[in-house]
């Protein structure tokens, strides 16, 4: 008798070439946006060309911006606003979102109704608008833009996370649960969630990619970060003028906003399907 073959051991967590380069380029911005003083050649202030908008150099990989100061060095520094504010915003909105989505869901009665109802009436206000409307009046803070990036996009992460946990909620293993008396909270923690934690993964890589070109959105015009910080919407601001030019303070750091959302959206895509998709 043949002896029988035994099962290959592979690897759970796989990507393709794309999804390897994609996440490279996320982590190197995400190490730029922790070490940034160790990365920088220069202080994020430091005027280090006599002239505006200098051209690439060995000196200054990525040239000088309208005052002459570094623009590697600036980009580098100004990638702890945009990651940090986003990756903030985006953890709160979809941490309060999920939970609030799984327990309407689990609850049902006037609870999902209030809840539903309220969220979509926030969500109908458009994102922009909002984030405008509410910068302005309050004001142009740190802790005001992560609140209200959060705000903009938690209604989104509500109904995703209330789609997925309806459909699971309806399953045998949850029904056998509810009759052994278990509680809500046990529902939730232990057979609700992770069910569904793959596809909220995703869901969290895709509203981090709004977030990211929606507080670029508000920086370009104004309302982000404030001097003398900036992330790299405000980089594109305060160096417009250079366009006619075709300076590469200009297009520096719009290649950064690109390189991190185009990333991270490839790597959502490669993302092993049992990953992405799973719900049971």
């Amino acid at each position: 008798m043949r002896p029988q073959a035994l099962p290959s051991r592979r690897p759970a967590f796989r990507f393709n070439l794309v999804g390897w380069v994609s996440l490279a380029i996320i982590l190197f911005w995400a190490l730029a946006a922790i070490a940034a003083p160790a990365f920088a050649p220069h202080g994020v202030g430091d005027m280090v060309d006599d002239d505006y908008f200098g051209p690439i150099s060995w000196a200054l990989p990525l040239g000088s911006d309208y005052l002459g100061r570094d623009m590697l060095s600036r980009i580098i520094y100004g990638t702890r606003y945009t990651v940090g504010i986003s990756l903030a915003a985006v953890l709160i909105a979809c941490t309060t979102g999920v939970v609030l989505g799984m327990t309407a869901a689990t609850a049902g009665g006037w609870l999902d109704t209030v809840l539903s109802r309220g969220l979509d009436a926030l969500s109908s206000i458009p994102s922009k608008l909002f984030g405008l409307v509410v910068v302005a009046a309050v004001g142009s803070s740190i802790p005001v833009l992560i609140m209200t990036l959060a705000v903009i996009y938690m209604p989104g992460a509500y109904r995703f996370a209330r789609a997925l946990a309806v459909n699971v909620s309806t399953m045998d293993f949850v029904t056998a649960a509810r009759i052994r008396g278990e509680g809500t909270r046990y529902l939730i923690g232990a057979e609700i969630l992770p069910n569904i934690i793959g596809p909220v993964f995703a869901d969290i890589g895709l509203r981090f990619v709004f977030i990211v070109l929606l507080l670029s959105g508000l920086s370009f015009l104004g309302l982000g970060v404030q001097p003398p910080n900036a992330d790299w919407g405000a980089l594109v601001r305060e160096n417009i003028g250079g366009l006619p030019f075709g300076a590469p303070a200009v297009m520096a750091p719009s290649l950064a906003i690109a390189s991190l959302t185009i990333s991270v959206n490839l790597l959502i895509d490669n993302l092993p399907r049992k990953i992405r998709d799973r719900s049971a």
